[in-house]
């Protein structure tokens, strides 16, 4: 039996997704792209590490404030900033430094802050102590 679906008649539109690249993050290490933008963008997670020299940044804050940037630069390169991520999901080396990643997690994003979760991991690429991924929509 074959079945044949018009999809024109409910209005259905196909999403093409493209790569989105910024300088103004790390470059991945990995086979994955920094941001993928299919209608919504989605970031891959970014840890505290400085794009000009690959080194991280010193202690929990630092790196926390670091990986927002990077995500700012993705999210620029895709014509969007912080105010447009609807979720995020924070990593975390030890939740004992929640607080510190909190406050200023805070500095950045204002109301309404996107949903979040956070966990914590056994490890993270280059031993980061954190790693934030983003959706943002336009």
């Amino acid at each position: 039996m074959t079945f044949k679906t018009d999809l024109s008649s409910v209005g259905a539109t196909c999403v093409m997704k493209s790569e989105v690249r910024s300088k103004g993050a790390p470059e991945p290490i990995g086979p994955y792209s920094q941001g993928v933008d299919g209608g919504a963008v989605y970031c891959s997670g970014q840890v505290g590490a400085d794009p000009s020299t690959g080194k991280l940044e010193e202690g929990v804050v630092a790196q926390t404030r670091r990986a927002i940037l990077n995500l700012s630069g993705v999210l620029d390169a895709a014509g969007l900033g912080l105010g447009d991520v609807a979720k995020t999901t924070v990593f975390m080396v030890d939740l004992s430094e929640f607080a510190q990643m909190n406050e200023e997690y805070g500095r950045h994003f204002s109301p309404p802050f996107p949903a979040r979760s956070t966990v914590q991991v056994g490890a993270l690429p280059k031993g980061a102590r954190v790693e934030i991924e983003a959706i943002a929509v336009r």
